[in-house]
């Protein structure tokens, strides 16, 4: 997010209510671990487009209703972005899409990708 509200310390901990409104629970720790890989890779870069679509739907919506509603401390934007990562995992199941916890998870990262691409141009 741009510039989400200045008193957010821990931006793990922001992240993680929004990862766990859309996962119906799970934190990026989660998220890891089902999918098989390291805490320390980007989970972002294991997500299908579909999953990734999703993501980006929420954290820009997040910081639209965060800089609308005028947020800015820790706890309410830490609220704010679970809800809507709520709302995200709400519309994904109303209009029959697939919950992002059941997409599949592609076999290389987006990084492994691009270097398999970047080797090929060369």
């Amino acid at each position: 997010m741009d510039d989400f509200p200045k008193n957010i310390k821990n931006y793990g901990k922001f992240n993680n209510y929004g990862y766990k409104g859309l996962y119906n629970g799970e934190t990026s720790k989660d998220i890891a671990h089902r999918k098989g890989i390291s805490e320390k890779e980007d989970i972002l870069d294991y997500m299908s487009s579909t999953e990734l679509a999703a993501n980006l739907f929420r954290i820009t919506q997040t910081d639209d209703v965060l800089k609308n509603k005028n947020i800015n401390n820790e706890n309410d934007a830490c609220i704010t972005h679970h809800k809507v990562g709520q709302a995200v995992r709400q519309t994904i199941r109303r209009i029959g899409g697939t919950m992002p916890e059941n997409l599949p998870t592609p076999n290389k990262s987006a990084k492994q990708i691009e270097k398999e691409k970047n080797r090929k141009s060369k």
